[in-house]
């Protein structure tokens, strides 16, 4: 549905309104900064028309609905739509200021060849046939097994689903991974080992009914700050209680009614201390966890993927309740307070609060559970704790995974653009496989039926030379990938032929053979799946600059060149609606319906599954879920319908601090800036608001070598080093012995430092914990 065009000449009061605070808005931004062109407004005026059109935000997984105002062929002024279930019309810094990024003086517009060391621009049909004659080169040479593509959570549904068709049901290899599996593969082990199927059992509607909020390592007044401020507006209306976990003392904390911080890696403890006091003090809701719950065990001692081709497959075993009871005594919680730095009355304090029977509970978590190597592990845990006390599949008890890119569910995790993924299903499912070559009419063998490479030993593989061709669309990873030496100097080496997709010049363009400049976002029509299985349709609004073209017929062009053709037979002009017709034949059924192509344009996002119309708000549940059976809970991802309780212990970070690396590194982000920054620094009001990276110190280690902020700090890792200015008692205050880092910054690449170790069963690697030394430069 389109939204009305608005001018100063409506009669209507509330029109002028909206015209004018957009008007203003934007006249503001040009007044603070005057040599800045902001989307073409020095050509607004107020008898000019302005038209709104609806879109998700470009930036999170939160997945903000926003209207964008549009006048002479270019996007002017955002605002946040009233119509949107997910913001209510709120955005964030950089959702406000987001449609500048479409206009940085150093975007890419033309593609770019490498000659003789030096880039050369050619047509983009000269650039496409050479990706497509590299491509059919490479595999002739070296099997299909030495292509590879990369691709992004910022990827739309259909490149994300064009890559996996071509990549799979095309070529016939599972050389395909995302960038999500740094950030979000965890999350899914996680809902996989405990429920049998991915995504959230909530919403964000739950937010309306909690009494208590847990962060579990979360940065929430940072990373989601639009979500975060419908926290703080229940605590206002309904008195709800936010408990900030973390290892650092952050935006949140002091936002928080309560911070509590614990030891790196000792997360794993602090859960299995709230579920020993729960059982041992006769909270458990035992009548939900006879009827819906059974309990497991796992290896242990399983290693951290140092190595290169690292394997692990993990083993469950049947325990009964008293068995699990019996783990727990290791963690009573004077004893796991030894190992998680937090008080034994906090832990009480905590798990009281989780099983108080007139409370509802929703635990949120990011990046801190997820980058983790127990990664999987402490992701079952939290959902011990929800499942010990029947808090869970109702309104307000939801333990809830945030997302941090617009699409890493819908693309990434609901598409299958992962090397064990398909559409439906996983590659080593012979059922899977047979539905995927029906769909996409290819001979089931084509399909391989066993992954190839996670994204870390993906990288592995072009550094030893097994991959000799990647191609990298809507992503970073030579700013993003950890221990990043190693993977950019694989990248660099003599035979390798890197194909780079992307809107602006990075350090991953640098490392490119050839780069294709890609339509970004309104430029192209697509969709986003963001964090409460919302899936959000945007529309073509922009012509692409230059010859920017979307990733998605990009691909297409190559597999038309490659002789694919037959899989792709859509036009320009139809081939977004009809490729959603077709991935949604993965999704038929009332476990995961999606909504039709003409729904998705009229509304502000569906959740899925949306079935006879209807919205499913909260799975598991027959009175929410109509995949469910019987009349209350049923956990269908699993056979017998009961979700998984897992015994999983406390282990160790691979590396922590010694006498030669005494400080803990953590890095993360921060809220003017997105990822690698890539697009926010282009936009000037967000990068003068943080235009560099530094180091958060604590206070007493930085008045002991004799640091201030500005000042000049050396870090070294066994992986790297670098010199950043420090922060000290700023926006983030870490306790004494450890130190911050965001990412965000090219010029001050600390992943140079970061470990590549990962999770044995996400193959998700660890961002958050690393040792290092630290001195005045």
């Amino acid at each position: 549905m389109e939204r009305k065009a608005y001018t100063v000449k409506d009669h209507s009061r509330r029109n002028f309104l909206k015209q004018l605070a957009a008007t203003s808005a934007i006249s503001a931004a040009t007044a603070m900064l005057p040599k800045v062109t902001f989307g073409g407004v020095e050509k607004f005026t107020g008898n000019d028309k302005l038209t709104w059109k609806k879109s998700p935000c470009r930036f999170c997984g939160v997945g903000c609905g926003l209207l964008i105002g549009l006048q002479n062929g270019k996007a002017v002024a955002v605002k946040g739509d009233p119509d949107s279930p997910v913001n209510k019309g709120l955005c964030c810094v950089k959702g406000y200021h987001s449609v500048m990024a479409l206009y940085g003086k150093d975007r890419l517009r033309k593609p770019l060849v490498k000659r003789n060391g030096k880039w050369v621009e050619v047509t983009m049909t000269e650039a496409l046939d050479l990706v497509a004659n590299k491509m059919k080169e490479t595999i002739d040479k070296h099997g299909k097994d030495a292509v590879a593509m990369y691709g992004s959570g910022q990827w739309t549904i259909p490149d994300g689903y064009v890559a996996s068709k071509f990549m799979k049901g095309g070529i016939g290899t599972n050389n395909l991974e995302a960038n999500a599996r740094l950030c979000m593969a965890s999350a899914v082990t996680g809902f996989m080992t405990s429920f049998g199927l991915d995504e959230p059992m909530g919403c964000y509607e739950d937010i309306d009914h909690a009494d208590v909020f847990v962060l579990w390592g979360n940065n929430m007044a940072e990373m989601h700050p639009v979500l975060f401020s419908r926290l703080l507006d229940q605590r206002l209306k309904r008195k709800s209680i936010i408990i900030d976990l973390g290892t650092r003392t952050t935006r949140t904390s002091l936002a928080a009614d309560k911070a509590i911080l614990f030891q790196p890696q000792g997360d794993l403890a602090l859960a299995n201390a709230i579920c020993y006091e729960i059982i041992n003090n006769g909270w458990v809701n035992r009548s939900f966890i006879e009827k819906h719950c059974v309990f497991k065990k796992g290896k242990t001692n399983i290693g951290y993927g140092l190595e290169d081709n690292f394997q692990f497959t993990d083993e469950p075993g049947d325990i009964s309740f008293n068995d699990f009871k019996n783990f727990l005594n290791d963690y009573a919680p004077a004893k796991a307070s030894a190992l998680c730095g937090v008080s034994v009355k906090d832990i009480k304090y905590l798990a009281q609060l989780y099983a108080d029977p007139n409370k509802k509970v929703m635990s949120l978590w990011c990046m801190g559970p997820n980058q983790h190597t127990r990664g999987t592990w402490i992701n079952n845990q939290i959902y011990n704790i929800h499942l010990l006390t029947g808090k869970i599949s109702t309104p307000g008890n939801s333990p809830f995974s945030l997302t941090g890119q617009p699409s890493a569910c819908g693309t990434v995790r609901e598409v299958g653009t992962l090397t064990h993924l398909l559409p439906h299903g996983t590659v080593t499912n012979e059922k899977d496989r047979k539905l995927a070559a029906e769909i996409w009419k290819v001979p089931v063998e084509k399909i391989p039926a066993k992954p190839t490479f996670h994204t870390v030993e993906m990288f592995r593989a072009l550094d030893r030379g097994e991959i000799k061709f990647m191609w990298i669309q809507v992503t970073n990873p030579m700013v993003s990938m950890p221990n990043l030496k190693r993977y950019r100097n694989g990248a660099l080496k003599e035979d390798r032929f890197i194909v780079v997709s992307d809107v602006y010049p990075t350090p991953t363009t640098d490392v490119a053979d050839v780069i294709l400049p890609s339509a970004m976002w309104i430029e192209r029509e697509g969709m986003f799946g963001n964090s409460e299985r919302r899936t959000q349709h945007f529309e073509k609004m922009i012509e692409p600059q230059g010859e920017c073209l979307s990733d998605t017929w990009q691909i297409i062009e190559v597999a038309k060149r490659m002789g694919y053709g037959n899989l792709f037979p859509w036009t320009k002009e139809n081939h977004i609606e009809e490729i959603w017709k077709e991935y949604t034949r993965f999704h038929h059924g009332p476990e995961h319906a999606m909504a039709s192509y003409q729904e998705l344009k009229a509304r502000p996002g569906i959740q899925w599954p949306y079935v006879n119309g209807k919205e499913t708000k909260w799975r598991y549940h027959a009175k929410y879920d109509p995949a469910a059976k019987g009349d209350s809970f049923d956990f269908y991802g699993k056979p017998d319908g009961k979700a998984w309780i897992w015994a999983r212990p406390f282990e160790p970070a691979p590396e922590v601090p010694d006498k030669e690396y005494p400080y803990w590194l953590c890095t993360g982000r921060v809220v003017e800036h997105w990822h690698t920054g890539s697009m926010t620094r282009r936009i000037p009001v967000l990068h003068q608001a943080v235009p560099h990276a530094y180091v958060e110190l604590n206070v007493q280690d930085a008045a002991n070598m004799n640091i201030r902020t500005g000042d000049k700090v050396k870090l070294v890792s066994r992986r790297g080093e670098l010199v950043l200015p420090a922060s000290v008692n700023e926006r983030g205050q870490p306790p004494r012995g450890q130190v911050f880092v965001p990412f965000f910054d090219e010029g001050l690449l600390i992943n140079e430092l970061t470990i590549d170790a990962f999770c044995p069963i996400s193959r998700e690697p660890e961002y958050k914990k690393c040792a290092v030394k630290v001195m005045k430069a």
